[in-house]
């Protein structure tokens, strides 16, 4: 993994994460056209000493700084709202999956078949298992790539948040209520989360793994139980 990579969000794996990586990218043109422009004003206002009568009071000065930034903020929320409009889009999922937080792991119900439960630890003993540190489960979910996927979020305890960057998908886990997201995971491979929000003592050891893979994959997952 480059150092570029790092520092900077996680590559999309899905079309809602591509579609916010993109908006990330046109937001920051944006915001660094701001910055150089204010930097090279106030570097000419601190070197030159000399003051314009002319632009005092100036109507036309006065309406170009005020509708320019109504411009920009307009290019800005074009874009903003497509995504947020995509990512609470929901349109015939093929598959549901509920998801129930505890304090502190998860447990997943693949609702469209019977007797598919399990829950999902993290591994503590990684180094004997070659697995990633506080990433690794010892249950993982398995989905199908390139398929709509409905996750209900629930919680039988406290507040928490069920996240996994790379797919865009950042939504709470609330006892009581039920709350839902619909996503498509674009290509095969390991995708890891965790919990977002502060929910006690082992907040920090409650991950989330997914394997992306073919729907051949799956049944073959889906027939162990």
């Amino acid at each position: 993994m480059s150092s570029w990579n790092m520092i900077n969000i996680q590559d999309g794996s899905s079309p809602i994460m591509e579609q916010m990586n993109n908006f990330h990218d046109h937001a920051m043109m944006f915001i660094m056209m701001i910055i150089i422009l204010i930097m090279c004003m106030m570097m000419l206002l601190s070197i030159n000493k000399i003051n314009n009568n002319k632009f005092n009071e100036n109507q036309t000065a006065e309406l170009l700084w005020t509708t320019l930034p109504i411009l920009i903020l307009i290019m800005l929320v074009i874009p903003s709202l497509k995504v947020l409009y995509l990512s609470d889009e929901m349109n015939l999922p093929k598959l549901t999956i509920k998801t129930i937080g505890n304090q502190w792991y998860w447990n997943y119900e693949y609702s469209d078949f019977k007797n598919i439960e399990f829950s999902s630890f993290m591994i503590k003993n990684y180094k004997k298992t070659e697995s990633f540190r506080l990433l690794d489960v010892d249950n993982i979910v398995t989905l199908p790539n390139k398929t709509k996927i409905r996750m209900i979020i629930n919680s039988d305890d406290v507040i928490h948040s069920w996240t996994i960057p790379s797919l865009g998908v950042k939504i709470d886990a609330m006892p009581g209520r039920l709350n839902q997201t619909q996503m498509s995971i674009s290509k095969s491979g390991m995708f890891f989360g965790q919990c977002s929000e502060i929910c006690g003592m082992n907040h920090s050891f409650m991950p989330i793994s997914i394997e992306s893979t073919n729907m051949d994959h799956f049944k073959k997952f889906i027939k162990k139980f």
